[in-house]
């Protein structure tokens, strides 16, 4: 008989557990309105989600100066290429690889920091849409191995940092001093 009494509430503790499992929900999947009903949500995808910035700004020394730059999400110095033009980028195939292109995979507008005054647009490449600023196609530099390096500034004469003051492409621009690349 006691054995009984014991088995009893260990097989409703075991029953409570189980239905508490079968029952949680996700704050992702549900959400409580105003009146206190419970409507069903979409959770946001990677795709989708556009409260984090694509493009942020940062200060950085560019040819002996400080300038406010703009950088990918991960803090990484963006740059342009001067062959570009505001519909088709220059930069292709192993150049890519060098030079890789800031994708946006959202849809909408370009997230960005709110300080930026400039323009951005997406321009269809051959498998997605690149990021533009004023114009010019956007690229990281495989050479820059850390958040806030500009080791890409001035290759070749035709490769820069984009700073905050970018001017719009067709615009002339005050080219920085070669150095010696």
């Amino acid at each position: 008989m006691f054995k009984r009494f014991l088995l009893l509430p260990l097989v409703l503790v075991f029953a409570l557990l189980l239905a508490s499992c079968g029952n949680s929900t996700s704050s992702n999947s549900y959400s409580t309105t105003s009146t206190g009903s419970t409507k069903a949500t979409s959770t946001p995808t990677a795709a989708s989600t556009t409260s984090n910035p694509v493009v942020k700004t940062t200060k950085a020394t560019v040819n002996g100066s400080s300038q406010l730059i703009l950088t990918d999400a991960k803090g990484m110095t963006l740059y342009y290429f001067t062959p570009d033009t505001a519909t088709t980028s220059a930069c292709t195939n192993s150049c890519a690889s060098t030079w890789p292109p800031l994708f946006f995979d959202g849809t909408g507008s370009v997230p960005h920091v709110s300080s930026l005054q400039g323009t951005f647009n997406l321009l269809d490449t051959a498998s997605k849409k690149q990021v533009s600023y004023n114009g010019h196609p956007l690229y990281t530099y495989a050479g820059d191995s850390a958040a806030g390096q500009t080791n890409g500034e001035g290759i070749g004469g035709k490769w820069f940092v984009a700073t905050s003051t970018l001017k719009a492409q067709g615009t002339p621009q005050t080219k920085p001093a070669n150095n010696g690349y």
